[in-house]
This record gives C-alpha cells, structure tokens and sequence, in this order.
C-alpha cells in the first residue's frame, strides 16, 4: 500500500497533507513529495497525518530523515495528527519536529487558522487524492 499526498503552499508557511499508509513501499513516494515542497515555497512544512491510516518504523524514519533535509534547506518540518498506533521517536541528531494535535492547531500556532484562510496559496497534489479542501484553504 502507498500514499496519496497534497501540498499547499502561502505566504512563508507550507501543509503537505498525507493519506494512506507510509510504510517501506511508500517511503520513495513520500520523499518524492518532500523534495516537491522543497521546490516550491519557503518557511516551515506542516505533514498533515489526520489521513495517514498507519505509519511503520520505516515510514518513521522517512519523516526524521524530512526534517533533516528541509532543516539544512534552512525550513522545519513540524507534524500535525500524528497516528494513535504509535509515536515518533527521532534520533539524537535530528532536528527538533513540533508536534500539533491536528492541523488547526498547527496553523493557529503559525497564525493561519481556519479563521484566517491562508492566503496566496497554491497546491499541488497526487491523482488519488480527494478534491476537497483541507481546512484552512
């Protein structure tokens, strides 16, 4: 099983949302979708998980490695609605990833909720994924 994945980019603040299951057959996928954000837009990365059904150690490790990557693009990675069957756990040396308990909460804490549409944006997604809009578009 892989994911379907949907990137919205506005002003200095980016959501790639992400659905299905990241595991090991997912991970070229989900990377792929990383350097996709990492084109396009500037500020922090918000992975929206809130449709992520599960995630495996592998799949884990994908986002660490995420973060690692925008980090040294000069962006964060932050996570919004992080899957109940399990929590992440980065390594020493990863970069700290802020962790929201779904994705209003993360754009409140980047004053872009749902109250304050995010303005000037752009998405961009993956065939499979819905066309409905993501709360705070």
């Amino acid at each position: 099983m892989t994911i379907d994945w949907r990137y919205t980019d506005a002003e200095n603040l980016g959501v790639l949302s992400v659905a299905g299951s990241l595991g090991a057959d997912a991970v070229h996928r989900f990377s792929g979708a990383i350097g996709w954000v990492m084109a396009r837009g500037s500020g922090p990365v918000i992975v929206d998980l809130a449709e992520l059904r599960s995630w495996s150690a592998e799949g884990q490790l994908a986002i660490i490695e995420a973060a690692r990557r925008l980090t040294e693009a000069g962006r964060g990675l932050e996570l919004a609605a992080i899957p109940a069957d399990g929590s992440l756990v980065p390594a020493a040396d990863c970069p700290p990833i802020p962790v929201h308990a779904d994705l209003t909460a993360a754009l409140t804490a980047h004053h872009a909720g749902p109250a304050q549409p995010m303005k000037g944006r752009q998405a961009w997604r993956t065939t499979g994924w819905p066309t409905e809009p993501q709360p705070g578009t």
